[in-house]
């Protein structure tokens, strides 16, 4: 829903772009053949109007090129800018959250939060990487954002895991979730679980209570303020980046976060 309403927005801003440019060629002095009096005499019909458009766009189809990529470039801008204003705005909902699942050091001085989803091959690609930037900086905070996006087995793996957490399980319930070798199903979910030790009754009930659901729903709408569409995305410092990344540049973006402070 996100990325058709993007696109809808995207394909408006074009459409207006284009009808301001047709206006500019018709008035500027440097559009060849665009005499200002001859069109504020009425003397220029729309036909010849719309033909001289149509001939300057096919003989420099150039300037739409550059003028449709200032507009990307201008959107992206004036996303990230809200993003960060949401993020400072918004720094105990993003990095303190009492209900959101910890993990590495609950006290570290750097914390990097992840949005994800058990069935995003990504995000389990990114799993051994924050295990192991954990593991190399014994001060890195991190909160895990439950973000499932990808249909209803995801919303039955989150809504399981947020359940874990009441068992003291969440850690290695969320590893094992993400060590899968197949779709993260129903199934799938309570076969780990009990391999995992949980009660599983107890989890499913769990799972039912209205504040896990409140959870998920605060975890999507501060994606979507933070422009994250996608997962995974993470936000370390004053840095908000979408999709995967190699552990290079994970502790870099950490080192950054822990500088800045």
């Amino acid at each position: 829903m996100i990325t058709r309403q993007a696109h809808r927005c995207g394909w408006l801003a074009r459409t207006l772009l284009l009808a301001a440019l047709a206006g500019w060629f018709l008035l500027n002095a440097g559009f060849p053949g665009a005499q200002r009096p001859a069109f504020a005499a009425g003397e220029m019909s729309q036909d010849q109007f719309d033909q001289r458009i149509h001939d300057y766009i096919l003989a420099h189809p150039e300037v739409l090129v550059q003028a449709l990529q200032s507009l990307d470039d201008r959107q992206r801008e004036a996303e990230a800018a809200q993003a960060k204003q949401v993020l400072k705005a918004r720094a105990d909902d993003i990095f303190r959250d009492k209900q959101s699942p910890i993990g590495g050091n609950a006290d570290g001085n750097v914390t990097l939060v992840e949005f994800f989803d058990y069935n995003c091959p990504y995000c389990r690609q990114m799993a051994p990487i924050m295990d192991q930037a954990a593991a190399d900086d014994p001060q890195l905070k991190i909160v895990y954002k439950e973000f499932p996006i990808l249909g209803p087995d995801s919303m039955f793996a989150a809504k399981a895991a947020l359940a874990s957490e009441r068992q003291g399980k969440y850690g290695a319930f969320h590893k094992a979730l993400f060590g899968s070798k197949t779709r993260v199903t129903e199934s799938v979910v309570l076969k780990i679980a009990a391999e995992a030790g949980l009660d599983v009754a107890r989890m499913k009930t769990d799972m039912q209570q209205p504040d896990i659901q409140a959870l998920i729903d605060r975890n999507t709408e501060l994606a979507q303020a933070l422009r994250i569409t996608g997962t995974p995305g993470f936000v370390v410092g004053d840095q908000i980046f979408p999709g995967a990344t190699d552990l290079e540049t994970m502790k870099k973006l950490i080192r950054q976060a822990r500088a800045g402070k």
